[in-house]
Order: C-alpha cells, then structure tokens, then sequence
C-alpha cells in the first residue's frame, strides 16, 4: 500500500522518486527544485514567493481561507487521502481549506497531472497542485505540496538556513546544488523546523552516501 511505502521513505525520497522519469505535457510548468512549479523558463531564477502579494487573505475572524477543487481523476480511496492532507491544517493553524463555489475567484485546483508539484503561493485564478494517482498520493507528499501553495518554500532555502544546518557542497551531486541556494524567503514568523515535511532529508542529493546537511543545534536531529 502507498501509506505503507510513505512510512518507510522520506518525502524527498518520495518526490525524486515520483519526478524522477517526468515528462510534462505541452500546458505543464517548468518546475524548479525538485517539485515548485514556475510559470515559464523566465522564471526558473525567480526567487518564489518572496513578496506578500503571493500570500492568501487573511479574513477579519483570523483565519485564511482557501477554497479548493478535486478533479475527477480520483478514486474515492485517493480523495480521501487528499482531504485528510487538507484537513490536518485546521487544528494547528489558522488554515482553512474550504470546497469551491461558485464566484470564488482564486483556487486549488487539485489535479494527477505528470509527477507531483505546485506554484508556491496565491497565484490568482485557478492553479494547479498536482498530485499523480502514480506516486504521490502520501499523506506527508499532500502536506508539502499544498505547505507550497501556502507560501512556503523548502526549509533548507530559508534566509536564515546558515545559523541552523550546515550545507556540505561538495558532496552534492553535480547539478543539484541549486536545490540548497538560500532565496529572500519571508518564513513568516516561523523558526526553523528541522523534522518539516519541507526540509530535504540529510542524505539527499548526495553523490557519496555522505551528509549534505548537519544540524548546527544539538538539541534536534534532522530528517534521517
């Protein structure tokens, strides 16, 4: 079972895994980092997110709400898995994923497009979260797809990534460095969450089997 194989692999084990063979139609995003959707080429050293125009309204009660669309690509069995990764925002946070109605101007459009991925942040009109039938339907893979479209970026690319971990370059696979730049990230009053579902597990990327990533705090470890 796919919630079996989640527990025994990384979400970034995960990602590469189910992004490693993709072959994106014609309408398909350029993706950047392994997952993070740009709109074209033009954008592939954009720094994502990083102004608050892409952050989602906050309402008058505190609480942001965010309505959302489920294709038909799904079975029942995979949409419940999806509204499980939806629902697990609302009782430790201000997040509120809402369904669709009619009128709603700005969406997730939850689809099983080629691979898993989102724009991150409010994008305007429908944008798409793309979680394939094939490899992408964990519940810690549905967190960090929809942690992008919230605005978040991975954590490893924080502003402020140098006073937590230590990034050993040379023993990144050549071409992947990109995946540990650090971008003008807003991290919205969050500190650095070593155990996130955004932070890259220590040994990805790596080309010896040796860490990429070491903790500077030893009060907590990093993803294994």
């Amino acid at each position: 079972m796919e919630e079996d194989m989640s527990r025994e692999l990384s979400v970034g084990e995960l990602l590469e895994r189910a992004n490693r063979d993709r072959t994106p139609d014609f309408d398909e995003p350029t993706l950047i980092g392994g997952d993070i959707a740009v709109k074209s080429e033009a954008d592939r050293n954009a720094d994502p997110c990083t102004a608050r125009g892409c952050l989602w309204r906050k309402w008058t009660d505190g609480k942001v709400y965010i309505p959302f669309y489920i294709t038909n690509h799904f079975s029942s069995r995979e949409q419940a898995i999806i509204i499980r990764g939806l629902e697990s925002f609302s009782s430790i946070s201000c997040i509120r994923f809402r369904p669709y109605q009619d009128g709603d101007h700005e969406w997730l459009s939850i689809e099983s497009r080629n691979g898993c991925y989102s724009y991150v942040g409010r994008q305007g009109g429908g944008q798409t979260v793309s979680l394939s039938r094939q490899g992408c339907l964990y519940h810690s893979t549905v967190q960090h797809e929809l942690l992008h479209a919230l605005g978040f970026n991975h954590e490893q690319t924080r502003s402020d990534r140098d006073s937590y971990i230590k990034v050993h370059w040379e023993n990144i696979v050549d071409g992947m460095a990109y995946n540990f730049d650090k971008i003008d990230t807003l991290n919205q009053g969050t500190s650095y969450d070593y155990n996130s579902v955004m932070q890259y597990e220590r040994y990805a990327f790596s080309k010896n089997n040796r860490c990429i990533s070491v903790k500077l705090n030893a009060t907590f470890d990093l993803l294994p």
